[in-house]
């Protein structure tokens, strides 16, 4: 091959990975999309590399089937008051979307038709419960935490797709007004039979055969009223291995010990420095072993050695992001309708 092809063939090599070339800016850039809508988003996930679902403030639900190009906005029923600050899917077809807020505002809604009809699957009936978010292991098993009601988190469990939800038992004791911040879907993470649960008393609610037993850890996150764990993530197929992070939104720009790594499955958590301010959510690329992406209102920070150390990513910042399930692309979602993607 002559000097010139392998230069060209470098160069596509480079572009191809989201990485800039020689003499422009260096490492991951963000490539926004245009998405028609201006409410505050709070709730992103990629099933695959092509449908990207994102939700949010006045009943907001969009859904791009083309990578990003072109956006729909779905219609959930009568939902124009309602706050959706989680949405999850497992195929393209197949998602549930969590509002937030006291009582029945807090709801879950399924579509298993891309979005042109929804199903109102949960009704909160408990006014002193505030569901904050929700995951999915499978199309079949998925889990939903609220903040803690008599001394206790509630976590809901369903077998059946979310047709029925049921309260699990267990967990332990919670601290006075011990609960989760409700901006990014992402204080709930699930790996396999291992769910951990983030709080804003910056601690971890951890258990490790699907939710029968329940442990709960400190992390070193400082916590108050508006300060503690925003995301948690549990590394795929390795769920010894986590990262939580957080800080204090009335500080959005403040980078003050706001993130903690463990290495043994939750049980010790090590404070790390270098993320830029308040991070809300964090995610783990599995086919590049050790990096992370974590973002927040003020900015986004990438490590490729498992949390211990983190770059700073040019551009703007989110409240919460997604991998898109078998690739190397996060996406991101934020204000004013803001959503972009990043290819590493």
């Amino acid at each position: 091959m002559t000097r010139s092809a392998c230069l060209a063939l470098a160069a596509a090599l480079l572009s191809a990975t989201g990485l800039a070339q020689p003499g422009n800016k260096t490492g991951p850039q963000w490539k926004m999309a245009q998405t028609g809508v201006t409410a505050r988003l709070r709730g992103i996930t990629a099933p695959s590399a092509q449908v990207i679902w994102a939700s949010g403030a006045n009943g907001t639900v969009i859904r791009t089937a083309d990578g990003g190009s072109t956006w729909s906005r779905l219609e959930v029923p009568d939902s124009t008051k309602l706050d959706f600050r989680d949405i999850d899917a497992v195929d393209d077809r197949t998602a549930w979307v969590l509002s937030i807020g006291d009582g029945d505002a807090s709801r879950i809604y399924k579509t298993t038709d891309a979005g042109r009809t929804w199903t109102l699957q949960f009704r909160n009936d408990n006014p002193r419960a505030f569901f904050d978010a929700m995951t999915f292991r499978d199309a079949r098993t998925g889990f939903a935490v609220s903040d803690s009601v008599d001394g206790r988190l509630i976590v809901l469990s369903t077998t059946d797709g979310g047709t029925q939800w049921t309260p699990i038992a267990g967990l332990p004791p919670a601290l006075k007004g011990e609960g989760a911040f409700a901006a990014s879907g992402t204080n709930i993470a699930v790996d396999g039979r291992t769910i951990w649960i983030g709080t804003n008393a910056s601690r971890v609610f951890r258990s490790a055969d699907g939710g029968r037993t329940w442990s709960v850890s400190p992390t070193p996150l400082p916590s108050s009223e508006s300060a503690g764990i925003f995301s948690i993530a549990v590394a795929p197929g390795n769920p010894r291995r986590g990262l939580a992070v957080g800080g204090d939104y009335k500080v959005e720009s403040a980078a003050i010990d706001n993130a903690a790594i463990t290495s043994d499955g939750g049980v010790s958590w090590t404070l790390v420095k270098g993320l830029g301010g308040l991070r809300s959510a964090a995610a783990f690329i599995p086919s590049l072993p050790g990096t992370i992406v974590a973002t927040g209102p003020s900015g986004t920070d990438y490590s490729s050695d498992w949390g211990a150390t983190w770059k700073p990513i040019e551009g703007p910042g989110f409240h919460t992001l997604a991998l898109a399930r078998g690739t190397r692309v996060v996406w991101g979602a934020g204000e004013k309708g803001a959503v972009g993607r990043i290819g590493f």
